[in-house]
């Protein structure tokens, strides 16, 4: 079958490889529409980072690895045991992989897991390829309203959703959003879809600034020409945000969004830093700020988002920005996301098709 590998920093291959056969307990499923994520990007730029080079201590495997963890697809068969799911069923994937032994998972918390990884990232092969196995638990149906297309989102809507989920949020509070790229907008969906009035978005880019506009943020901040702990202020009656959700991993930023924060509010880290960053406990002691990371989703997560999909509380279908097929996927999505990002929030690989 077609697949295509990360081999190495800047080194991604279209190849052949074996078709991967069903075990009890698994799922054989033929990927429709996947998302190139911001992770897979960091990976071709800097060399494996998340992927292994040495046996992952879960799937045993390393580089090379099939890219692809933002998925949706069609069961094409199912092994013994499996009994929720059958040929044709529509399915998105939650691609978490985790020992279900470590303290984490004991206490029920898997994408904590001491040793986790991510299908197409860690092993267990990957979307970005026509067929894929994967166990049964990671499986979610799809509404039968939502298409196949929307189900590639569901994964980046789940760590928008489970960060406010996760954050101290209730209704009335001002949220400040640091970056208006995918994550930034799933959460200012994920907002939009709990109620929040009051949503600020810290962008530059006037491109993202429109896109942030567009998915429901009530102000839009440009921190290099406006001063954003004073707009902040201003437009939060001078207290500052309850909660600053940090989807940029900027220093700069968090210098600033700590400042724009009120007392006794909330910085959430969803960003992957790709260096450390540091912050002056002073700032957070004598305000009683709190600093908290969140690490992608839940298990629950997946099926929250599916339901605001097929509610509707959840519209992201203007966050697909472009389509491409599985062979262009270096020179016009890895590439247009390097040279093109501001115009882009999310590349869609069509590798099975289908509604």
């Amino acid at each position: 079958m077609n697949a295509l590998r990360f081999h190495g920093k800047g080194d991604l291959r279209y190849e052949k490889i074996p078709i991967p056969q069903v075990k009890a307990g698994q799922v054989k499923v033929k990927p429709a529409w996947v998302g190139i994520c911001g992770t897979d990007l960091h990976e071709y730029l800097g060399g494996a980072n998340l992927c292994p080079t040495t046996p992952h201590p879960i799937t045993g495997e390393t580089i090379p690895l099939t890219f692809g963890h933002e998925f949706s697809g069609t069961v094409e068969e199912v092994g013994q045991g499996v009994t929720n799911y059958n040929p044709g069923d529509r399915v998105v994937i939650q691609p978490i992989i985790y020992d279900d032994t470590c303290s984490a998972c004991e206490e029920g918390l898997q994408n904590c897991c001491w040793q986790n990884g991510f299908i197409g990232l860690s092993g267990w092969g990957g979307g970005l390829a026509d067929h894929i196995v994967v166990p049964q638990s990671t499986l979610y149906h799809l509404p039968p309203n939502v298409p196949l297309e929307i189900g590639a989102l569901v994964e980046p809507l789940a760590v928008g959703w489970h960060a406010v989920k996760l954050s101290p949020f209730q209704r009335g509070a001002s949220c400040l959003v640091l970056g208006g790229g995918p994550i930034g907008i799933s959460t200012i969906l994920a907002l939009k879809a709990k109620g929040c009035d009051n949503i600020l978005v810290s962008e530059p880019s006037p491109t993202r600034q429109a896109f942030a506009r567009n998915f429901g943020a009530h102000h839009i901040i440009d921190p290099t020409t406006t001063d954003l702990v004073q707009r902040t202020r201003a437009l939060t009656a001078g207290k500052g945000a309850h909660i600053v959700f940090d989807c940029a991993g900027v220093q700069a930023a968090l210098n600033q969004a700590v400042h724009a924060t009120r007392a006794r509010g909330t910085i959430v880290n969803i960003a992957i830093w790709e260096r450390p960053c540091s912050i002056n406990t002073n700032d957070f002691n004598f305000k009683e700020r709190t600093y908290m990371g969140v690490a992608t989703y839940a298990v629950g997560d997946f099926k929250e988002v599916l339901d605001a999909l097929a509610d509707g509380r959840l519209r992201p279908a203007d966050m697909i920005t472009r389509r491409i097929g599985l062979a262009e996927v270096e020179e016009k999505g890895f590439k247009s996301l390097i040279h093109d990002k501001d115009n882009q929030v999310k590349i869609l690989v069509e590798v099975g098709g289908g509604k």
